[in-house]
């Protein structure tokens, strides 16, 4: 195996190299056009995703290459830990989304807004690359308000500090529930971690991520591995799970002061909630994040 890394902004980890249909078409161009690809589908479209879509890897994310196949690439995610193999996220990506790691580096930092221009040289004009939430780069040097980072095939760009947080600041539940807000009223995206879908475990992840965190992402590995509390002692920032009798958990989200903070499922759209008597019904564990 050899270890490359995302060098699109964001590139979606498939089931197999055959599950994208024709509308998925900007997802896995060379240069993907996710923004696109998440306006243009409806929500059967956005349905039709279950089965297909798994995750999403980010700018300068590594990934282990496992075999390449007629232009893509099984690939395992290590920074998204998964009970579906010990060394990452399994799955697929187009092979023109991988490049080489970027140059070493020190101090990562993680975007903290929903988008954040990558710019040649700092406060220079047009984007390089428009860069979504959580992605977390290494960077090289600091100058009067930006960062320079390190980016995949030996490159580099600045970014503005104000979008930029040190991944090793201490952060506090608040700040889970306050970046988690962003994206309120953001459509739900099934196997989503951008700023331009996200799923139930998917925001949990990425804010996570963003705040120096790395935690499994899916829901159920989530339950099974973080610090599980009584429910009645959960407080806003940490997590509720969900579950059907017998079924493994299906749903996580954020305790906040209204009752949940969720990206709730298809055709619905992220919201801070009173709890429902029906998901109550549900609501299986609760878990504190460190």
């Amino acid at each position: 195996m050899k270890l490359v890394a995302a060098k699109v902004p964001i590139s979606t980890v498939w089931t197999a190299p055959d599950a994208p249909r024709d509308v998925d078409a900007p997802a896995t161009a060379p240069q993907p056009d996710v923004p696109a690809w998440a306006a243009a589908m409806d929500t059967e479209s956005r349905l039709g995703l279950h089965g297909r879509t798994l995750t999403q890897l980010l700018f300068a994310e590594p990934v282990l290459v496992r075999s390449e196949r007629d232009g893509w690439s099984e690939v395992l995610a290590p920074w998204q830990p998964s009970s579906g193999d010990a060394l990452g996220y399994p799955g697929w990506v187009p092979s023109s989304h991988l490049g080489e790691l970027p140059g070493s580096a020190t101090d990562p930092v993680a975007i903290t807004v929903p988008n954040a221009p990558l710019l040649a040289e700092p406060a220079a004009g047009i984007p390089v690359l428009t860069l979504s939430f959580g992605t977390v780069l290494a960077s090289v040097e600091r100058d009067k308000g930006y960062t320079r980072v390190a980016t995949p095939d030996g490159g580099s760009g600045w970014l503005p500090d104000h979008v930029l947080r040190l991944a090793s600041e201490p952060s506090t539940p608040d700040d889970r529930l306050r970046l988690g807000r962003l994206f309120l009223g953001l459509e739900y995206l099934w196997g989503g971690t951008s700023a331009y879908g996200l799923d139930c475990s998917g925001l949990t992840h990425t804010v996570s991520r963003v705040l120096g965190m790395r935690i499994p992402r899916d829901a159920h590995d989530q339950a099974a591995t973080l610090r599980n509390i009584p429910i009645e002692d959960a407080k806003p920032g940490d997590l509720y799970f969900y579950a059907r009798p017998g079924k493994p958990v299906h749903h996580v989200g954020f305790v906040s002061p209204t009752g949940m903070l969720h990206a709730s499922e298809t055709g619905k759209r992220l919201e801070d909630e009173p709890i429902p008597a029906d998901r109550r019904a549900t609501l299986v564990a609760a878990a504190q994040l460190a």
